[in-house]
């Protein structure tokens, strides 16, 4: 082995592995998504037992192999242990934790992403905003950070940047009064849902759940993104299944 790194980051997926190890998948700032063998994490006086779990973050110690890193200790900044008493707010989170996996890689910098499940798994837990709100602005602000989001501020035809009225999520934007005719499957959009996806987008993360809407615009934003996913998104997500098929 050689010296061992430290890396600041969040535990996506743990899964047993052998009769006492933990293989888990770790989002990191330094470098990206990577996996880790927590040796003996599933005996009862492991050290690694707690800190090897999902929802875990802080900063852990690794060792550096030839095809694999081994995690020997951890800095705590917060377990999420509250996700197991709380419903559905647990399926949420599971489900932002596999959407974020999605989109990382090997070697890149995913402090944003880090940042932004963390103020998420927080906001999930202090109940003020609704579930449903939570995951619209997660999903949407997890594309823009990988560079996957659509054009919202100006029309993309003319460049026009009022009286924005269509959506079309074919052509990956919303069309002004004007330019509709263009527009593919296109649907309206109201002028209260546009703003909260330009805000959603131009927001720091920090700011994200600090506001709420109405049902009517939340179902709207909702359905936006259940359309949007399912267009530029080529995966159907396990625990997306577990979520609806609970709440």
């Amino acid at each position: 082995m050689g010296e061992p790194i430290t890396v600041t980051g969040v535990v996506l997926s743990s899964h047993p592995h052998g009769e006492y190890d933990r293989r888990i998948v770790l989002l990191t700032k330094e470098r990206g998504k990577i996996s880790a063998f927590a040796r003996g994490a599933r005996k009862s006086t492991s050290p690694l037992l707690a800190v090897s779990n999902t929802f875990v973050f802080g900063t852990f110690t690794l060792y550096e192999g030839r095809t694999s890193y081994s995690l020997m200790q951890a800095s705590v900044k917060q377990y999420f242990t509250e996700f197991a008493k709380v419903q559905p707010e647990v399926y949420y989170g599971f489900y932002f934790l596999e959407f974020a996996d999605y989109y990382s890689r090997e070697g890149t910098d995913e402090s944003d992403m880090i940042n932004l499940l963390y103020m998420t798994m927080k906001a999930l837990l202090h109940r003020q905003l609704d579930n449903d709100l939570i995951r619209s602005i997660f999903e949407l602000k997890a594309m823009v950070i990988n560079g996957e989001y659509p054009q919202v501020f100006e029309c993309p035809n003319c460049g026009k940047k009022e009286d924005l009225t269509m959506f079309s999520v074919e052509k990956g934007g919303i069309y002004c009064s004007d330019c509709t005719k263009v527009s593919v499957n296109g649907f309206t959009v109201s002028p209260a849902a546009l703003y909260t996806l330009q805000y959603i987008i131009a927001s720091s993360i920090e700011k994200l759940y600090t506001f709420t809407v109405v049902d009517e615009v939340k179902n709207e934003i909702r359905n936006i993104m259940k359309r949007y996913i399912a267009r530029y998104i080529d995966k159907r997500f396990k625990t997306l299944e577990i979520l609806e098929m609970m709440c």
